[in-house]
């Protein structure tokens, strides 16, 4: 009986002409229909504002643990290469809009490899040029060399170092690393590069993107944002790559 109503002998369908897709469908309509109205409570308020109301921030919070924990972790605070959502530190900018652009739309982030333009001696120079730019005391020489040999990173992260949220370049003086900031874990960057990814959320739909962008944004305003000191922008400076 089961095989003649269910796809399961060769390409037969089954007479009822179930699939999986079609009772995902199915499901996700309901699931929309339940929930509408629940939505619609928040409907017309600004993402801002949602961060203050509990009852939004819980929703998006129920949210974030459904969509967005296996990388940004349970607590938010990320994982090396997944950024730490709670230190109002931000690639590609923290305002509301900002967020519900990179929920949506997701992220593509390109660090160029740069070994082979550079050799192991300049490498070497830019590794401490950029490590003197977040405070770390390191030889004056190689930084006066790592300096001038910085043209080649000042298009993406600012002749000052301080980063283009436009193309998702870090602020290099902050110390703050998305991949660790000890001079390994920088060496390698430059060395070897980095290539990170977003997803893209659109399909839950523009209410959850919005009540999770509500969270997230809750999540970096007032004292949390600080975090405990070393609480960087997913690994802490000694944190390898």
């Amino acid at each position: 009986m089961y095989f003649a109503l269910y796809p399961g002998l060769g390409s037969f369908r089954g007479v009822l002409g179930w699939s999986k897709e079609r009772q995902w469908q199915r499901e996700a309509i309901a699931a929309k229909q339940d929930y509408a109205p629940v939505y619609a409570a928040f409907a017309g308020r600004d993402v801002a504002a949602l961060a203050q109301d509990p009852k939004a921030v819980a929703l998006g919070r129920s949210l974030y643990a459904a969509n967005c924990i296996n990388c940004h972790g349970a607590d938010a605070r990320g994982a090396p290469g997944f950024p730490n959502l709670t230190d109002n530190d931000w690639l590609y900018g923290g305002s509301p809009d900002e967020l519900i652009a990179t929920i949506t739309r997701g992220r593509e982030g390109m660090m160029p490899a740069l070994g082979s333009a550079l050799g192991d001696q300049g490498v070497d120079e830019v590794v401490a040029y950029v490590l003197s730019l977040s405070g770390r005391a390191v030889a004056a020489d190689k930084v006066a060399a790592g300096e001038a040999r910085f043209v080649l990173c000042a298009a993406c992260h600012g002749a000052d170092g301080k980063g283009n949220q436009t193309v998702g370049a870090p602020n290099l003086t902050d110390d703050i690393w998305l991949y660790g900031g000890s001079p390994a874990a920088v060496r390698r960057a430059i060395k070897e590069g980095h290539h990170g990814q977003m997803p893209a959320w659109a399909w839950l739909g523009k209410d959850r993107v919005r009540m999770l962008a509500a969270y997230v944004y809750s999540l970096s305003q007032g004292p949390r944002a600080q975090g405990p000191p070393d609480a960087g922008r997913g690994a802490p400076p000694e944190a390898g790559r």
